[in-house]
């Protein structure tokens, strides 16, 4: 067991199960430390404490998500150790309240399109009173035409069509996936999209600005865990300027843990190795076209990762 830990959660078998793995195993033999049943904090401590103490006193940093359970775990089983709550899933947390920002102006587009949708309806069911009134007052004479030709009666109703095909709700779905993006990653479609976005919904850019601006404290290589302090707190001024409670909220969860987010700047380590553990054990499963005996299965990826 190396200086190094990560710790995760992953389901199988409609399990929650508790990985702690060595980041000097590289996702090989060596990697896999425990997989514990369950996430509650009280159950995985009285496992982990069978870890000789001095292994355990050895540890000094620990990586992990924003879990509290998590937290306390490692507090309890590697008091020496410095937790490092994981970059990917802090501005995972900011990009959930971004894209709650923009659930809320799609809401608002449906809204607009259903009041379109009825004013429609209701224009057509005028029409169609206004010529029976004039059919019985103006009875037609044979071979006599008149203005030009009505609409059909059974037209349907079709929503505005934006400059690139989209509606109004179409745009506020499709551009789910551009908005946790870099702007420099966006394809030239996807810039169209995202420019006709902010000007709908100049609060969403103002969002997506504050998102990209803690996106580059993380990825300034030259910061240590002092300056990156000093322009979080800045970030955090600006986040309490915009007045919106998706991203101050999101704010609040990161300020709560700050020490933890910070311990990234030391040695700029993330989780990326629990991660790719999960994902091969995974992998792994999905080849046996899924798992019946899983005791079985977790004896085969102690023999393959422990």
């Amino acid at each position: 067991m190396g200086e190094k830990l990560s710790i995760d959660e992953s389901m199988h078998q409609k399990d929650l199960f508790t990985f702690l793995s060595n980041k000097d195993g590289h996702g090989k033999k060596g990697t896999l430390i425990a997989a514990i049943r369950g996430t509650k904090a009280s159950v995985v401590v009285e496992h982990l404490m069978k870890i000789p103490e001095d292994k355990r006193l050895a540890v000094k940093e620990v990586t992990m998500d924003y879990s509290d359970s998590m937290y306390s775990i490692v507090t309890q089983v590697f008091p020496n150790a410095d937790i490092v709550i994981d970059c990917f899933h802090v501005m995972k947390n900011q990009l959930d309240g971004l894209d709650a920002i923009r659930m809320r102006f799609k809401r608002k587009a449906i809204a607009e399109q259903s009041k379109e949708k009825k004013e429609f309806n209701r224009k057509k069911k005028a029409r169609k009173k206004a010529r029976a009134r004039y059919r019985k007052a103006h009875p037609k004479k044979t071979g006599e035409k008149r203005g030009r030709p009505r609409l059909r009666a059974n037209e349907k109703f079709v929503p505005t069509e934006l400059p690139n095909g989209d509606t109004k709700v179409e745009l506020f779905t499709r551009v789910k996936r551009v908005l946790p993006q870099s702007g420099e990653k966006w394809s030239e479609s996807q810039k169209v999209r995202a420019n006709m976005v902010f000007e709908f919904a100049p609060k969403l850019k103002e969002a997506y600005s504050l998102v990209c601006k803690l996106r580059a404290i993380f990825r300034n290589k030259k910061l240590t865990k002092e300056t990156a302090k000093e322009k979080l707190h800045a970030w955090y001024k600006e986040v309490s300027a915009s007045r919106l409670p998706e991203m101050t909220s999101a704010m609040k969860t990161l300020k709560s843990k700050e020490n933890e987010v910070l311990n990234y700047f030391v040695n700029r380590s993330t989780n990326a190795a629990a991660e790719s553990l999960n994902s091969k054990m995974k992998g792994f499963r999905s080849e046996l076209r899924g798992v019946r005996d899983l005791p079985f299965f977790l004896y085969r990826c102690t023999m393959i990762f422990g």
